[in-house]
Parts: structure tokens; C-alpha cells; sequence
């Protein structure tokens, strides 16, 4: 028992002294990482290694080292500019309406666009054949500001017999007008810094090809001016597009006492129920009746094995015997 004892605690002692030996390791490796790293506990006291002189930096670097300090500074500001900017965002409608009277109403809808400070973008007024009938319907477009699109939509609804689509949506389009307007502004400053080379030239071949340059940037500076001007508009006026459908389209078809609409509705649903039927008989198929054929089949087939066993062997002993019997005869 006392051998047993002193075997334990010699493999505990054991254990200690490797686990010490390997934290004291550790701890050595971490004092000279930090020896490395100049923050070494020994040697310059509290205040740590002395600090080296930095040589001047050259004219060079410090021209690029201010120029990238002014590309941060700009897309800071840029940033900063795109947080405070008011969201820009271009939200229009479209609707169908039906009415008695579709091109009455096309031009009272754009007497209210007129009114409200927009203007009307397209009008059309037509006969529709597609059901075997000329009906009148009508289409119009109209811009209306953005402020008064809820007003325009609800008066445009007034009155009308039955609003079958209506679509609202929005475009936020503040990131795209905020891009264009630093774009817009570097063209700008190219264009000033070209001018001023341009002004400066001496020879006939520079001064024709900067104008050229000039000259593309003019173009871009004009395409960004057009897209800004866009979307500006876009913005502040709302674009409506409404369907103006006659009430004639939407009463059912009727040939004297026959409604054919009648007809083709029972023939659907008859079909609907069909199908309905079909699939619940398959279900029920799958589920209950295939199962309950499989449980009682196979008790019925091992019936029929342990039946045919029984009577093939009836057959071999009766055949036996009357061969028995056949020999005895014969004997």
C-alpha cells in the first residue's frame, strides 16, 4: 500500500516540475518579444529606448503627401455631402379606372395635371376589338409634382365605377445624383486647368490638341449637366400613367336568354371538381386501400404456401402407399 502511495506522488512531482519548467520557458519567450519590440525592462528605466532622429522628409514625398491628404479631405467632404443631402427620390404611379365615359374623363384628368402645375406627357383615345365588340378606351400620361401625387391619384379615382390596378412605386435615386455632381465638378476643374495650358501655349500643335481635349470635355460636362437636369425633373414631378377603361368591356356577354359566360364558368368548375376527385381517390389509394390490399395479401399468400406444402406431402405419402401396395400385389 505504501509502495502503491509513493509511486503516485513521485508521478505528481513528476508532472509539477515539467508544467514549471515550461511556464518559466514561456515567460522568458514573452520578455524577449518585448526586448525586440524596443519595450525591453531592462536598460533605459521607465522611460523606455531612446528615440532616433527622423531624417527631413523630401520636397517629393511632401507634395504627394499632401496631395493624398487633400484626396481624403475631398472624399470626406463628399461623404459628408451625401449624409446631409436631402434623399432624392422619383415616385410614380400607374392605375386603371373604369368609367362611363373614357374620353370625357382623359381630358378632365388632364385639366387637373394643367391645374395642379403639371402638364399632360401623352394622350390616346381608341376602339378596342379584341372582344368581337368596338369599345372606346383611352390612355393618358400626365406629370404632376411630387408633392400632389396623393391629391392627383384620389381625383383622378373620384368617380370612376371600379378601380381594377393600381401601382405606386419609387425609385431613391440620391447616391446617382450625388456621383453625377462630383463627376460634374472634376470635368469642370479639367476643363479650367485645360484653359489656362491652352492660354499658355506657344505652338499651333499644342494649342490643337488641348482644344481637343477641351472639347471632350465640354461634351461629358454637358451629358452630366443633362443627366443631372434628369433626375432633377424626374424628382420633382411624378409621373402618372392611367388606363381609362369604357363600362361597356366590363358587363358579361349575353345572345338573348343564353349566357355563354355561364356556361364556360359551370364547365371550369366542373373540371376544378374532376380533378379534386381524382387526386382524392389517388390519395386515399396510396394511403388506405394499397396498405390494406399488402396486410391482407400476405397472410392470404402464406396461407397459400403452408396449403400447397401441405398437400404436395399428402401426395407423396399417398403415392407411397400405393406403390406399396402395387409391389404387395404383385408379390
Amino acid at each position: 500500500m505504501k509502495r502503491n502511495l509513493f509511486i503516485i506522488l513521485a508521478v505528481v512531482a513528476v508532472f509539477l516540475v515539467i508544467g514549471f519548467t515550461f511556464s518559466s520557458m514561456a515567460s522568458g519567450g514573452r520578455g524577449a518579444l518585448l526586448s525586440a519590440n524596443g519595450s525591453s525592462p531592462f536598460g533605459y528605466g521607465g522611460g523606455g529606448a531612446p528615440e532616433v532622429a527622423q531624417a527631413p522628409m523630401p520636397a517629393a514625398d511632401m507634395d504627394s503627401f499632401a496631395a493624398e491628404e487633400s484626396a481624403r479631405s475631398s472624399v470626406s467632404s463628399d461623404a459628408a455631402q451625401q449624409e446631409t443631402q436631402d434623399r432624392l427620390v422619383i415616385e410614380n404611379a400607374e392605375l386603371a379606372i373604369v368609367v362611363e365615359n373614357p374620353e370625357t374623363r382623359m381630358a378632365e384628368i388632364g385639366d387637373m395635371a394643367r391645374q395642379m402645375g403639371g402638364f399632360v406627357v401623352s394622350s390616346n383615345f381608341y376602339q378596342d376589338t379584341s372582344t368581337g365588340r368596338e369599345l372606346p378606351q383611352a390612355n393618358i400620361v400626365i406629370r404632376v409634382p411630387s408633392e400632389s401625387l396623393d391629391d392627383a391619384l384620389a381625383k383622378i379615382k373620384e368617380g370612376a365605377l371600379d378601380v381594377p390596378r393600381e401601382n405606386r412605386y419609387g425609385e431613391d435615386v440620391t447616391s446617382q445624383y450625388v456621383d453625377l455632381q462630383a463627376q460634374l465638378k472634376a470635368k469642370q476643374a479639367a476643363e479650367e486647368k485645360l484653359l489656362e495650358i491652352m492660354d499658355q501655349a506657344t505652338r499651333a500643335e499644342d494649342v490643337l490638341a488641348i482644344y481637343l481635349q477641351v472639347q471632350n470635355v465640354q461634351t461629358e460636362i454637358e451629358q452630366l449637366t443633362a443627366r443631372i437636369k434628369y433626375l432633377e425633373e424626374s424628382a420633382a414631378l411624378s409621373a402618372i400613367n392611367v388606363q381609362l377603361i369604357t363600362e361597356e368591356s366590363t358587363r358579361p356577354l349575353e345572345i338573348g336568354p343564353w349566357k355563354p359566360e355561364g356556361a364556360a364558368k359551370e364547365a371550369i368548375q366542373d373540371l376544378i371538381f374532376f380533378f379534386q376527385n381524382l387526386i382524392d381517390f389517388l390519395i386515399r389509394f396510396v394511403l388506405l386501400v394499397l396498405p390494406a390490399m399488402l396486410l391482407l395479401a400476405i397472410p392470404l399468400y402464406l396461407l397459400f404456401l403452408g396449403g400447397r406444402a401441405v398437400y404436395r406431402r399428402s401426395r407423396k405419402s399417398q403415392a407411397a402407399v400405393e406403390e406399396v401396395e402395387n409391389e404387395e400385389i404383385k408379390g
